[in-house]
């Protein structure tokens, strides 16, 4: 049997309710025939027009917030591509027909993303419930009027009191975070010196919820003149996450300099990590470079592979040690180790997956961004390439998942 074929177009214009769809920039590009004759505008008035010019704030009304609140729900939309659902507000709306006459209307709106093919938000569903029917509805004989009106304040304060309280809960929310990231640098300092090699580390953490994680990076002096460089990913986010992450970074940190070898220190801190809530599946990379004999010794837990960029632009993925990630396995077992060389000037890029990983795409189309990108920047000092690499890569409107970067010139 054949499946009828469905004009999307006349469905979504067919929607009941009032429903608009606009762009991250808050322009609107389409709206279903319900929101144009409930908000009293014509399509002409609406399409590729800003959403505060079309509907501007209600100059006479000194407690109106409709467009403030409104603007703040659709930029968290875009900012963390998940729904947004309003409280009951009051929106005035102007009369087209009649400047400076301001029409009384209680929305209850919900803002929803559409995603892209690059996981980013392209368009914002805006559906609209209109009750000022429900609010200002005019009772029959026996003062029907004055219950309705009685309800409308009693339901606006409510509204109102609960806009304030979700108010409070995002400053808390926003306090509760600057606490979190302020521990996250207090585990993640700034680099030592790398000698005569310039060395830059990045961390950006994911947009919504508390935003500490359990990303991690490190840069330990080894006896002589090595350097052991590594970066590691908790699953999951939060201060579990986030005390998990500073356990295994110093454990790790504690076997580099007892062992002096990548894989060594991988099966110290598998062991370790057995014991440790929340470290199931950790991924973790570790490289120790040798100065003198121009070479990289690495092993790998599961984690991305570290870069190897040379002078002339060519990219080396570092991925002949790779192994489960940490604790994944029901026993102990050895780690593997590789070795690779490098020239005077090649530069080394660790990182976690939030740089490279899309939930639409496989980590390949990853991995081939990031060597394009590494490929095009190789002449940019690493301050310069680290901030190069997170523009490139990350969503603009900031990523889901967390990210730490090392880059190291060797």
């Amino acid at each position: 049997m054949r499946e009828p074929h469905i004009d999307y177009a006349e469905v979504f214009r067919a929607l009941p309710g009032m429903v608009a769809l606009l762009t991250p920039d808050l322009v609107y590009v389409d709206a279903n025939e319900d929101f144009l004759r409930l908000a009293g505008r014509t399509r002409e008035q609406l399409l590729g027009r800003y959403i505060f010019d079309v509907f501007p704030e209600n100059p006479n009304e000194p407690s109106a917030a409709g467009m403030r609140e409104t603007e703040a729900s659709m930029l968290r939309t875009v900012a963390t591509g998940e729904r947004d659902t309003m409280a009951l507000l009051r929106y005035d709306i102007e009369d087209p027909e009649r400047p400076g006459r301001w029409q009384e209307h209680y929305w209850s709106p919900v803002n929803a993303p559409v995603l892209g093919p690059d996981g980013k938000v392209a368009l914002i569903v805006h559906r609209v419930e209109e009750v000022t029917e429900l609010i200002r509805a005019r009772g029959g004989p026996g003062g029907g009027g004055d219950r309705a009106r009685v309800l409308e304040a009693e339901l606006y304060t409510r509204a109102r009191e609960l806009q304030e309280v979700n108010e409070r809960l995002r400053s808390a929310h926003a306090h509760e975070r600057e606490v979190a990231l302020a521990l996250q640098a207090a585990m993640l300092p700034s680099p030592g010196p790398a000698g005569a090699h310039g060395a830059a580390v990045r961390y950006r953490p994911a947009v919504g919820a508390l935003n500490v994680c359990g990303d991690w990076y490190d840069l330990v002096t080894l006896p002589g003149r090595g350097l052991a460089v590594a970066v590691g990913d908790v699953v999951g986010h939060g201060l579990a996450a986030a005390c998990a992450m500073g356990q295994l970074r110093s454990a790790l940190s504690g076997a580099t300099r007892l062992t002096h070898d990548p894989a060594q220190a991988l099966e110290a801190l598998d062991l370790y990590a057995r014991s440790v809530d929340g470290a199931e599946s950790t991924t973790v990379v570790t490289t120790f470079i040798d100065w003198d004999s121009h070479s990289i010794t690495y092993s790998c837990a599961g984690h991305p592979p570290p870069a190897l960029v040379h002078p002339d632009g060519t990219v080396v993925f570092l991925d002949h040690a790779t192994d489960p990630p940490l604790a994944a396995r029901p026993t102990h077992a050895p780690r593997p180790r590789a070795h690779a060389p490098f020239v005077d000037a090649a530069t080394l890029v660790l990182y976690t997956d939030g740089l490279i990983e899309r939930r639409t795409e496989s980590i390949d189309t990853g991995l081939e961004r990031l060597a394009d990108s590494l490929a095009r920047h190789r002449e940019l000092d690493p301050e310069t390439l680290a901030d190069a690499l997170l523009a490139d890569l990350l969503p603009a409107a900031g990523n889901t998942d967390d990210t730490a970067l090392i880059v190291l010139r060797l």
